[in-house]
């Protein structure tokens, strides 16, 4: 009871903020006030509205907002996301394009799920869907899954990862963005040696936590100065009353955002100050750079205990994927066991979270693969969000992920449409 308190006391500060935006906004708009000639009630108008809208978009799941894509024929085509494999903690989801030619090119990108919902690889999708046949792992928010649908943590994340490359078959391109690289490397590995007939084609590691010691930056300190028993006393809480997962142990993602926001405190707060400023003077849009960003970046999802745990504990503590050291279900999964799957790893120079150096391990732990099959780079400049959905991959880094997977299709290059394809999004 104590830590499901905790977690409702949480949630009561957010909705009472949200409260507190809402009666400034509404307080401050009375028609009657626009008769004072002070700009006090515009400034508390603007601060109450972008008050409210941040602290309710942390309770909801955004939406992919991907409607349509027009095609090379000049043709609107019909996005339908369809979920192919349906599991408790995480679905496998189909962005299917309606009335297309098949595409050479099928990709399963691995979304993280580190505090925010999948979609926070949206424009990764969108700038996919031009040119392959998209899906996607959608991880569910812990606080609503019952607890009697067991436990989840990266041994059974590394299996969901399995079943789902198991499902796709061999001609798959895997590309995994930061926090599941390592597990996704794993996954590779055991069907390896399980599998082999279901191994993908190619996998891409994205800005991931192979070898978190390698170039350690404030993310991996912060693991190593705590203990696990401070780590669980200091993160871990029970799900409160309100939510299907009532009783669950999880590692909020209120609490998550909370330390995001702390690791750049002053570039969140001039973002606000300077937003409010705006919505004052009127020059604000309903789907300004600022609301497209905030509005996925406040969405958080909640994480179950064990992953949260298991993942500091056996990825950045005792480090057993960069010491090929990963048990899944008592069995080692020997990543030097992967001897056809073509390798990649991308990182950017100006990475705070996944420093240089950390993905590129990968390539050395996979000591069954040719050197024609392993390639990597590192995109100058580029921090972490820029190498999967800035400018940076949009650039330079898309471009050499597809030329990557058309070098190893084992036959001739898809035709690319991306020129000629525009997408439709809202």
């Amino acid at each position: 009871m104590k830590t499901m308190a905790t977690y409702d006391f949480m949630e009561s500060m957010r909705n009472t903020n949200e409260w507190l935006g809402a009666s400034a906004r509404a307080f401050a708009s009375y028609p009657v006030f626009g008769l004072v000639p002070h700009p006090m009630f515009k400034v508390m108008s603007a601060w109450g509205r972008i008050t409210e809208r941040s602290f309710a978009r942390m309770v909801i799941k955004p939406d992919w907002g991907i409607r349509t894509i027009v095609g090379s024929d000049d043709r609107d085509h019909l996005v339908n996301i369809e979920t192919v494999v349906a599991r408790p903690f995480g679905d496998l989801i189909h962005f299917n394009v309606m009335g297309r030619e098949p595409m050479a090119r099928r990709v399963l990108l691995v979304a993280p799920m580190s505090g925010h919902y999948s979609t926070l690889v949206r424009s990764t999708v969108i700038s996919l869907l031009p040119d392959c046949d998209v899906y996607v792992t959608d991880w569910h928010n812990a606080r609503d899954i019952p607890v009697s649908a067991g436990k989840f943590d990266v041994e059974d994340y590394t299996l969901y990862l399995v079943d789902f490359m198991r499902h796709l078959g061999p001609q798959t391109n895997v590309v995994a963005v930061c926090q599941p690289a390592p597990l996704t490397l794993a996954a590779t590995a055991y069907l390896a040696e399980e599998d082999p007939d279901a191994q993908p084609r190619t996998l891409t590691l994205i800005g991931g936590p192979i070898d978190p010691d390698a170039a350690p930056t404030e993310v991996t300190d912060f693991g190593r100065r705590l203990t696990m028993g401070q780590l669980e006393h200091l993160a871990i809480q029970r799900v409160g009353f309100k939510y299907a997962g009532a009783g669950r142990l999880v590692y909020p993602g209120l609490l998550q955002l909370a330390s995001f926001i702390s690791m750049n405190l002053d570039r969140h707060s001039k973002a606000f100050s300077d937003k409010i400023l705006a919505a004052s003077k009127g020059e604000d849009g309903e789907r300004d750079a600022h609301n497209r960003f905030y509005d996925e970046y406040l969405s958080v999802m909640d994480m179950t205990a064990e992953f949260y745990l298991s993942t500091v504990e056996r990825v950045f503590k005792k480090r057993e994927i960069a010491t090929n050291t990963f048990e899944v279900a008592g069995k080692r999964v020997d990543i030097g066991k992967i001897t056809d799957v073509a390798v990649k790893t991308v990182e950017g120079t100006e990475d705070d979270i996944s420093a240089p150096g950390q993905c590129l391990a990968a390539l050395a732990l996979c000591t069954g693969l040719p050197e024609e099959k392993k390639a990597s780079h590192l995109e100058p400049g580029a921090g972490h969000y820029g190498i999967f959905a800035g400018k940076s991959w949009r650039k330079n880094i898309r471009p050499l992920v597809l030329d990557f997977i058309d070098q190893n299709a084992g036959g001739a290059s898809p035709k690319r449409s991306g020129a000629k394809t525009r997408i439709r999004a809202v």
